[in-house]
């Protein structure tokens, strides 16, 4: 049980993978669905302010080292300009409804890189992520029982 633990709250602090995989992992792998929410939603979460307070001294950091570490520094940065873009009229509402809806390149990881780039305080981005990534759990969750169900 502690690996089936492990893999799911790895799995929710990944970028990419986020809540989106873990979850479904966790519950397939015959883990409570209750523990599974709590669990993946509490581990998508811990890099959020990390991330917020520091990336943009880290791609600072990169771009000053060049070569392929310049290349993901400039990748970072346009793949949360273009999301901004679209997302900076709505600020803290629209930080939720971007986190909120579990398809790929959202998630907590794109929000708070979002939140980061348009200045948010922690205060007013971090519960905006939070409940973006909660109701994301509550619709993966949704998803994943109904699948799972099914197969069985």
């Amino acid at each position: 049980m502690v690996k089936k633990v492990l893999i799911a709250a790895f799995l929710s602090m990944v970028p990419v993978a986020e809540l989106r995989a873990a979850l479904p992992v966790a519950l397939a792998s015959g883990l409570p669905a209750a523990f599974s929410y709590i669990l993946c939603v509490f581990c998508n979460m811990i890099p959020v302010p990390f991330i917020i307070l520091f990336i943009r001294r880290i791609l600072t950091w990169m771009d000053g080292r060049g070569g392929k570490l310049r290349d993901i520094s400039h990748w970072v940065e346009n793949h949360a300009q273009k999301k901004l873009e679209a997302y900076h009229k709505y600020e803290v509402f629209g930080l939720y409804v971007f986190v909120a809806i579990p398809l790929p390149g959202t998630g907590a990881w794109t929000g708070a890189l979002i939140a980061a780039f348009l200045g948010l305080r922690l205060k007013y981005a971090v519960p905006a992520i939070f409940a973006g990534v909660a109701t994301a759990g509550l619709i993966m969750m949704a998803v994943s029982l109904g699948v799972i169900h099914i197969l069985r």
